[in-house]
């Protein structure tokens, strides 16, 4: 009996939250927390405040059950220290494992475009509002940023990306602080809350803010390194452990970036959110130029470069690794070829001149998140661990879930969201 009552807290203590479990939440948190937080105020906003209670009560599970359903899935091979796509390969084959490549490139890839634009209006803005300079012409201006960030990258890659781990936490709490501080600012007028839209209306305005949704939460990218970690650290409590650090992460993004959400659309009017949408600005960037405040006038475009800045290198470095990786699988005698030196400057100059490219022709970022860095997220997070509960045996025992129909509709509309300007 005693030793029962021994094995029973012995099993207890090894799914127990730690404070190495806490680190790992912190950093789930970290890489969700990024520049998409600085537009989804205003795709939210715009649909209005019923919806957006709606929006508030969805993503928490979204966010959840997904990431969830992906760190089972990675912990599903029978190899120890397999990533994402040798798991893909393991379940479903070479050709499969390719197709993984691409989509993550594809998922990270815009990403990369949409940083490339957003800091350039971030600084055109600062320098014409703020500094009450003339603006350069976009071209020069938008050149000279993408070959700063780029060159920070190939003089110190290991040291740039620890600085920017290091940067994640301020920029949280400036942002917290933010929130709060523009508390004084809130309108409930502007809000109607009393006019509900009808339930058509509604649903229609839940739809289109669901890919931007899952792009601000997304922490998909840190999700296999943490699930194998806590495979090499735990063995068979894994699954356990990795459902108690995701469900953590999870519930802090929740509080967080809901209440930044929240703060900054009550803060503006809807034809003020419509304006921010125009000017293809971040949300702190519009409201240094719209409210009288000596502080935000410099913290808000401050935090939007950092955000943006220190978010480029991590999403830039797995494009490339991405894009070698299928170039490598595709055809490798084009790397046999040039060789790797050159095969690296060729990358780097492709990364250059689509960044620079995009930037100059300043599409709308909203645009491009929803259109095509969402949906190719959706698909690896929403729709293949929901596809490998069904065919992959390691992973029946997760089905009959109603939790798995809730993803799979989720990441069905996300990825509709490509035909979607068809729509509407």
């Amino acid at each position: 009996m005693q030793q029962n009552t021994t094995a029973t807290a012995a099993d207890t203590k090894a799914v127990a939250f730690t404070k190495q479990d806490f680190t790992w939440s912190l950093s789930m948190f970290g890489t969700a927390v990024g520049a998409g937080v600085l537009f989804l105020p205003i795709r939210a906003g715009l649909e209005g405040f019923w919806p957006l209670i709606i929006i508030a009560l969805l993503v928490g599970p979204m966010t959840y059950l997904a990431h969830r359903a992906l760190a089972r899935f990675v912990l599903s091979s029978g190899k120890s220290g397999a990533d994402i796509t040798e798991v893909v390969e393991e379940h479903f084959g070479k050709s499969a494992g390719l197709l993984i490549t691409f989509l993550y490139f594809f998922a990270i890839y815009p990403i990369v475009l949409i940083y490339g634009n957003a800091i350039t209006n971030t600084i055109d803005s600062f320098m014409v509002n703020q500094l009450g300079l003339a603006s350069m012409p976009r071209w020069l201006l938008s050149g000279v940023l993408v070959a700063a960030m780029m060159s920070v990258m190939i003089l110190g890659q290991r040291l740039m990306l620890k600085a920017t781990e290091m940067l994640v936490y301020p920029l949280v709490f400036i942002l917290l602080a933010m929130s709060v501080y523009l508390i004084p600012q809130w309108s409930f007028e502007a809000m109607s809350f009393s006019a509900a839209p009808s339930f058509s209306a509604t649903m229609v305005a839940v739809y289109l803010t669901i890919p931007m949704l899952i792009f601000s939460f997304n922490h998909s990218p840190a999700v296999s390194s943490m699930a194998l970690a806590q495979r090499e650290a735990h063995g068979a409590d894994a699954v356990a452990k990795s459902d108690m650090i995701l469900k953590r992460a999870s519930v802090m993004l929740l509080g967080f970036v809901m209440f930044f959400v929240f703060s900054c659309v009550l803060a503006l009017s809807p034809e003020q959110l419509a304006a921010a949408k125009d000017s293809n600005l971040p949300i702190l960037s519009y409201l240094a130029n719209e409210l009288n405040s000596p502080l935000i006038s410099v913290l808000g475009p401050l935090v939007a470069f950092l955000a943006i800045f220190s978010s480029f290198f991590g999403h830039y470095l797995g494009a490339k690794e991405g894009l070698a990786g299928i170039v490598k699988k595709a055809a490798p005698s084009v790397v046999e070829n040039l060789g790797e030196k050159k095969f690296d400057k060729a990358l780097v100059a492709f990364f250059f001149l689509t960044v620079w490219g995009v930037a100059i022709i300043n599409p709308s970022v909203l645009g491009m998140i929803e259109d095509l860095g969402a949906p190719f997220i959706a698909a690896i997070l929403f729709l293949m661990p929901m596809y490998a509960i069904k065919k992959v045996p390691s992973m029946q025992k997760y089905s009959g879930k109603l939790s798995n129909v809730f993803v799979t509709v989720m990441g069905i509309i996300a990825i509709s969201a490509i035909v979607r300007g068809l729509l509407f």
